[in-house]
């Protein structure tokens, strides 16, 4: 994690300001932004406490499909505030991690809107989201290794899993500098946008991502995390279980006649 954005969703959002971390709701997605511009949203202990109660926020609310994760004024975070770390302050969360994020088993979706610097431990922010999007002048980076440290926020552990093995490792051993564009074609950035628009870019995402069932949603997210740990006969015993509580669901039987009546479904999230 190294050392040290946008508009918001616009009107009518439901603005909730508990510093140093905003969230705004748009439509079914909730927006936190990390909100220190002036310290390039460095993440110190406030800004995990900030990130992991609007993950609660998120989780403990049916109308919120998606989460979107955003940094103030054209920055998406530079990393670990080493001066906070150095007073003493711990930018990780029980249970959850490094910025109240990086370990923890969200099961709605979440997607990252970078703007500007994506270093270090913001970098580790974005790749523990499940989608990147990036404007074209978002640059990169885990540069640990240039400190004496590693990208333990989970940069060391994502990054192989999400681009090949050996490209990972030039990142993870050089601390090079990639562009947004160099990121889509790894793998790891989903869409390129014009700078400025990575925001509404991921909102549009994430309205088509709400208007799919929530409970099969976090099932996707659940058997992808398992199949990263377990074998695959064990990923298969997990899937089916999560498979045969999809099967009793009332979103199951609505999406079907949804399907058969030529209609949109209303999901329930039971």
């Amino acid at each position: 994690m190294s050392t040290s954005g946008t508009a918001g969703p616009g009107p009518g959002a439901d603005r909730t300001a508990t510093a140093p971390v905003t969230t705004e709701q748009a439509g079914s997605a909730l927006v936190i932004t990390i909100d220190r511009p002036a310290a390039r949203n460095a993440v110190d202990a406030g800004v995990a406490q900030g990130i992991a109660g609007a993950l609660d926020r998120l989780e403990a609310d049916p109308a919120l499909r998606v989460g979107v994760i955003q940094g103030a004024g054209g920055t998406f975070s530079a990393g670990m505030d080493l001066k906070a770390a150095a007073r003493g302050e711990s930018a990780e969360i029980p249970g959850k991690g490094f910025a109240g994020l990086a370990e923890a088993e969200t099961h709605k979706p979440l997607i990252a809107a970078v703007e500007g610097f994506a270093l270090g431990g913001g970098f580790e922010i974005a790749l523990a989201c499940d989608l990147v999007i990036a404007a074209a002048d978002a640059v990169f980076a885990l540069p640990e290794v240039k400190r004496g440290l590693i990208a333990g926020g989970g940069g060391a552990i994502r990054l192989p899993r999400r681009i090949p093995h050996h490209l990972a490792m030039e990142l993870l051993l050089t601390g090079r500098t990639v562009t947004a564009d160099r990121g889509a074609e790894l793998g790891f950035v989903n869409t390129v946008t014009p700078p400025g628009q990575a925001l509404p870019a991921a909102l549009r995402l994430a309205e088509e991502i709400a208007g799919n069932a929530p409970l099969a949603l976090g099932a996707v997210k659940a058997v992808v995390r398992l199949a990263d740990r377990l074998d695959e006969p064990a990923a298969f015993t997990a899937q089916r279980e999560r498979l045969a509580a999809l099967g009793r669901s009332s979103d199951l039987a609505e999406g079907i006649r949804a399907f058969t009546e030529k209609r949109a479904p209303h999901w329930t999230g039971r």
